[in-house]
């Protein structure tokens, strides 16, 4: 079991190379059987690696048996094993929804789908910030080919956006690297911090502006204000699998800022501490802001979803700007909770959209959806959590967040912005309902082929269940948070890692 951290990047790279044989090409079934079987794999391995950590504390990883800080060093603290069986669940969700058929509208979704989890997994597991770029080169690239699989102008539209938007930040992201490695000597995080506090006065201005450079990097990431007009119009334009798992990509960025300005410019980083801080704060309360004004004037199911994602993104910022050990587990869960519902809301739009005919998931008059009891059923729940009405999920979290704020002394900054949020999103969803379920004309559409298959049921209700089960094991999922906070903000030095031949 040594080699346990490395299994969640391992296994969807030998996945999506299995895949890449000729022999599957014409064998969807196949394919969708290897993708789930990896997945679950990788959900076990990342629920063995979460329950180490909880247990023994952080667990590094050196490949090749290069000793930090000159190898690529691997580290499954609590934080990255919460958000790797985060990702295997979506992840998990959305192949058994693509299985109806969505993955049969262009070629490659499978590898394409495996490459771009071993990008998102080797970002939340590398200990090293120029490896930390490496992977996300590797999810965006397989990120590009997915916006525009089975093709379509606006998909090749929005990709073009998406990818020149994201060559600016990779191009940024390498300048930032070249400025912190000519102050630290090092790339490595456990590295950095423990140098940080030491560095001569004349070097601290190039140390600011390659740590700030790199926060703006991780706000294009995570679509902070004014770095997030892509994002709605991406989202919406690609496919509903891909969108749906497109939830995760925005918390990579809160999570790389998490990991790199908390890890290195923290609390003991002198004069560098809390670097760019003052600025996050204006800058998350305005992209929950202008969010909240593009949840109000979508006019789609999945314009809806995503711009709720921006504005979940917001208050994500929140806490990182807090920058105590009780905002960043309220952020954990928080982060836990937006991702899979927001993803749910996608996956239903998609099942929507089918039923409704030309009409698609805007917000017009149109004939009866064919299934609106198990649909309406769905809608709420999913919507009431996301809101974050009792008794669902949203609620624990946001609570959670305006508890941090109260002991933090910053109520003024936090509780309007979330209350605001949540008032304007439940007025947005409201209306959604109102609009695809009770105003309707006509009869259903006659065509069975639009009544959604069984596996596209089970992947959304997996996502939307996560509303009550989020509440009812509440308790050990915030002491889970708290101790991965505990362990984030405390800070795994060199010196305190013990790592073993690999």
């Amino acid at each position: 079991m040594m080699h346990l951290p490395i299994l969640p990047i391992l296994l969807p790279f030998i996945g999506a190379v299995v895949l890449m044989f000729p022999f599957f090409n014409e064998r969807p079934v196949a394919q969708r059987q290897i993708t789930l079987v990896t997945l679950l794999l990788t959900l076990v391995a990342s629920g063995w690696l979460l329950h180490d950590s909880l247990s023994f504390g952080p667990l590094p990883y050196a490949l090749g048996d290069w000793r930090p800080p000159f190898g690529i060093l691997l580290l499954a603290d609590p934080l990255a094993a919460m958000m790797l069986v985060l990702t295997a669940v979506l992840a998990i969700s959305v192949s058994l929804y693509a299985a109806a058929g969505d993955d049969q509208s262009g070629r490659f979704f499978h590898p394409l789908f495996l490459f771009q989890l071993l990008g998102i997994n080797g970002a939340f597991l590398t200990a090293d910030v120029f490896n930390l770029f490496v992977f996300f080169e590797i999810l965006l690239i397989a990120s590009y080919s997915l916006l525009i699989h089975g093709g379509g102008r606006q998909r090749t539209q929005a990709a073009l956006h998406y990818v020149l938007y994201n060559l600016i930040g990779s191009a940024f992201f390498l300048i930032a690297l070249a400025i912190l490695y000519r102050v630290f000597g090092t790339l490595n995080l456990p590295d950095m911090a423990a140098k940080v506090g030491d560095l001569p006065s004349d070097i601290l201005p190039l140390a600011r502006a390659g740590g700030l450079l790199l926060l703006v990097v991780f706000g294009i990431k995570a679509a902070l204000l004014p770095m997030h007009f892509w994002l709605p119009n991406t989202y919406a334009a690609t496919s509903v699998p891909v969108a749906a798992l497109f939830a995760i990509m925005t918390k990579v960025g809160v999570y790389s800022m998490w990991r790199f300005h908390t890890a290195v410019f923290g609390d003991d980083a002198g004069e560098l501490s809390l670097l760019g801080m003052n600025w996050l704060w204006p800058m998350a309360i305005l992209t929950i802001v202008v969010g909240s004004f593009g949840v109000l004037a979508s006019r789609s199911l999945r314009w809806l979803a995503a711009n709720i994602i921006a504005v979940s993104v917001g208050t994500l910022l929140l806490t990182v700007a807090m920058a105590d050990v009780k905002a960043t587990a309220a952020g954990v869960y928080y982060t836990v909770h937006s991702t899979l519902l927001s993803a749910a809301l996608f996956l239903l739009a998609g099942l929507i959209q089918a039923q409704r005919g030309q009409a698609g998931d805007r917000f017009v008059r149109a004939r009866p959806l064919l299934q609106p009891r198990l649909l309406g059923i769905l809608f709420a729940v999913i919507a009431m959590a996301l809101v974050g009405l009792p008794p669902f999920s949203g609620f624990i979290g946001k609570v959670f967040i305006m508890q941090a704020a109260a002991e933090s002394g910053y109520i003024w900054r936090v509780w309007p912005a979330i209350l605001i949020s949540g008032l304007v999103t439940l007025i947005a969803l409201s209306r959604a309902g109102t609009t695809l379920f009770w105003r309707t004309q006509g009869l259903p559409s006659e065509n069975d082929n639009k009544v959604a298959h069984s596996s596209q049921i089970v992947g959304v209700s997996i996502l939307a269940l996560s509303a009550p089960l989020l509440v009812v094991f509440a308790g050990p999922l915030t002491d889970w948070s708290m101790l991965a906070s505990e362990w984030l903000h405390q800070g795994v030095q060199l010196r305190d890692l013990s790592v073993g031949s690999k």
